[in-house]
């Protein structure tokens, strides 16, 4: 049998890699500098849970537009040429970023700016997720897809790394610099995208009701197990694991550590998760992933729970780290069965409602963190979502029996529900 090429053999799949890690470096600069700025301008004039209900908000700013936008975006990946979505969606980061580098240069940057700025990054990344997340299959054969998506995590989780660690040194030296630095990175994840050559088109009916389409994203999703699982066990589970929302408050107030500690704070999640992600890479996960993903997210939430109850620098950042080797773990495992369980006509639509929920986790998450950190503190709020995140890989391990019994990558135990309406024509 013969060995099928290695992802970085393709150079359309390489030119993604590049956009892949330059955006997220982009993306992961700027989301630290925001938090900080917000907490900190909010703690001139407010009480430390005033000022962390102002970071609650900055997470409802940003997902907003995805929920308005959700059944939009997925449809236009399945009918657009892929590529110029994503193409759109960085130009429009990157005049985002280049916004904000003005604003920090006239020292004129206000909670008001910031909050604009936070929601048109959710409509570009309401635009983007989608149409990436569908063209990634495009680029390689499907044989290779799990790998592919590992080494896919390792970009991405390089930029998480460099990212929030650069965005808090550039921030410190110069408050523009971060922004500037992330214009520019935007620029060639553009020039990258550029070079990425046609794709497959999809067999989505062109004379189809628009609207009917957009639904059978959401009844797909609904009605095949392991998809639904997948997506709603990683919502929920950071939904309430949400620590990393309440970094700008545990490195300000709590380990007392400033912008430069914070930087390694956000770095740590990242750094164990690129770790893991190049272990896939080279040893891709075979059997019982299913049961790994679930026991993944328990190991989550317990260093989530240690994370909270931590005044030490050096066990917080072990505990970030750990927390997001789960983290990738679970990913890893959760990207593969929905991306080789969904059809290419289907991958846009089932991409938007998977950033719908990933967003749902991220973005609310950092909502609820704040507003529970509001009532209860910082550490009573990161404590309860650790537990919560245990409890739900408990009952989702009883709830969606599927993801037990997904043991490979190979052939996932599945079967496609019927859609009401045909997607399939004529191409």
């Amino acid at each position: 049998m013969t060995k099928p090429p290695h992802p970085l053999r393709f150079p359309d799949y390489r030119a993604y890699l590049i956009a892949r890690f330059c955006s997220t470096l982009a993306q992961n600069a700027m989301v630290v500098v925001i938090g900080w700025q917000v907490y900190d301008i909010a703690r001139r004039t407010m009480a430390p849970k005033e000022a962390a209900f102002q970071l609650g908000l900055i997470g409802v700013a940003q997902f907003v537009p995805l929920l308005l936008l959700t059944l939009v975006v997925g449809w236009t990946a399945d009918r657009i040429d892929r590529r110029w979505i994503a193409r759109g969606a960085v130009l429009l980061e990157a005049g985002c970023a280049g916004t904000l580098a003005w604003f920090a240069w006239t020292n004129s940057t206000t909670l008001p700016i910031l909050f604009t700025i936070a929601a048109l990054l959710g409509v570009a990344r309401a635009f983007a997720g989608p149409a990436l997340g569908a063209l990634a299959p495009n680029l390689v054969p499907a044989a290779i897809l799990p790998t592919a998506i590992a080494l896919s995590s390792i970009a991405w989780q390089t930029g998480g790394i460099v990212g929030p660690a650069a965005g808090g040194y550039l921030y410190a030296h110069s408050h523009w610099l971060p922004f500037a630095t992330a214009t520019g990175l935007f620029l060639i994840t553009f020039l990258a995208l550029m070079a990425i050559g046609p794709i497959a088109r999809t067999t989505l009916d062109r004379g189809a009701n628009p609207w009917r389409q957009m639904i059978d994203g959401l009844h797909y999703v609904r009605h095949n197990r392991i998809v639904f699982g997948a997506i709603s066990l990683d919502l929920f589970a950071v939904l309430l694991g949400g620590a990393t929302a309440m970094l700008p408050i545990y490195a300000r107030d709590v380990l007392h550590v400033g912008a430069e500690g914070l930087g390694h704070l956000r770095a740590a999640p990242a750094f164990g998760a690129a770790a893991t992600a190049l272990w896939f890479a080279f040893r891709p996960l075979k059997q019982d992933v299913g049961v790994k993903m679930l026991a993944a997210v328990g190991v989550f939430g317990a260093a989530t729970v240690v994370f909270g109850l931590s005044t030490n620098m050096l066990l917080s950042l072990a505990c970030l780290m750990l927390l997001g080797i789960a983290d990738m773990f679970s990913v890893y495992v959760r990207q593969s069965l929905i991306q080789l369980s969904t059809p290419n006509e289907m991958r846009g639509r089932v991409g938007a409602v998977s950033s719908l929920f990933i967003s749902g986790s991220n973005e609310l998450g950092e909502a609820e963190s704040g507003f529970l950190a509001a009532l209860v503190g910082p550490v009573a709020a990161v404590v309860a979502g650790g537990v919560g995140a245990m409890l739900v890989a408990a009952l989702w391990s009883r709830w969606f029996p599927e993801l037990r019994a997904a043991r490979s990558f190979d052939a996932p135990p599945i079967e496609n529900p019927p859609l009401d309406t045909a997607q399939e024509t004529k191409p």
